[in-house]
């Protein structure tokens, strides 16, 4: 166990009453703790034994709009910042907004932000746009980066893969969110994922170019962590700890921590990585 308190900085809590079928039949397949799933999802009290249970102090809850492809609306803001109302020290709402389904992004951002989300998810592969689309056919996105660089919001970008259906994994390449560093440059940027499992290089070299973004290592199963970032100590820094829980193949978060627990990394690494950085970007 951690001699200091741990952050899961990418976890799953969602309205799963919005969620489309199909979608959910993904999402539960070969699990055996639906029935808990379903609980915690309305029950933070839940949640906050599980995470006690799991040896964890801290999780971001991550949650964004998908109307067309998960199921989710503009609603999830609602419902994260008022779920993590139960429990602010240990419970952070992220919530999003949809560039395509907002009437005014930036005020959608300003609502967000009133109702208490602390930071913003954007999910290229569901949302069907890349990062950077704003520099083509989708000036509301620019209006979302705007907004949060004001209000100080971090912004998660989703990176990788996805295999839920009508996923569109392209989007998910990293590479596009060098041009949202370049022209936002004041606003913390977290690459999801690292790019795993096909772009791990392009989200090392963007952790190491600019100094306000991050990525965490959620998704990736540990055992694989050091083969993606051989030189993940060089950035220690600059990586968050994230379970990706209760996504597909992540069983638990109790014993996705223990496998990262058992990396070759030093002491300084895991402090930085399991504790201090998610402080450093959600505070």
């Amino acid at each position: 166990m951690s001699s200091f308190p741990v952050t899961d900085a990418h976890i799953h809590v969602q309205p799963w009453w919005e969620i489309k079928p199909e979608v959910l039949e993904v999402m539960t397949r070969g699990r055996a703790d639906v029935d808990e799933l379903q609980q915690i999802m309305k029950s933070p009290a839940q949640l906050l034994r599980r995470l006690d249970a799991d040896g964890i102090e801290r999780a971001v809850l991550v949650n964004y709009p998908s109307p067309d492809l998960m199921g989710f609306t503009h609603s999830v803001n609602e419902y994260v910042a008022r779920y993590c109302e139960a429990a602010p020290d240990r419970l952070i709402p992220m919530g999003g907004v949809h560039p395509r389904f907002a009437e005014d992004a930036a005020a959608e951002v300003r609502r967000a932000a009133e109702l208490g989300v602390k930071a913003l998810k954007v999910h290229p592969c569901h949302m069907q746009f890349a990062p950077n689309a704003y520099l083509h056919d989708l000036p509301a996105l620019r209006a979302v980066y705007e907004e949060a660089q004001r209000l100080k919001l971090p912004v998660m970008i989703h990176t990788g893969t996805s295999i839920f259906p009508g996923a569109r994994s392209r989007a998910g390449e990293p590479i596009a969110v060098d041009d949202v560093a370049v022209d936002f440059p004041d606003l913390t940027i977290v690459i999801a994922h690292g790019g795993r499992p096909l772009w791990m290089e392009q989200a090392f070299f963007l952790v190491r170019r600019f100094p306000r973004v991050f990525m965490d290592v959620s998704s990736i199963p540990p055992s694989a962590i050091l083969r993606y970032f051989p030189r993940l100590a060089e950035v220690a820094d600059k990586v968050l700890y994230g379970s990706d829980w209760p996504a597909p193949g992540v069983r638990g978060m109790g014993d996705n921590l223990r496998a990262f627990q058992q990396l070759d990394l030093p002491a300084d690494a895991f402090r930085k990585i399991l504790a201090d950085n998610a402080r450093k970007v959600f505070g």
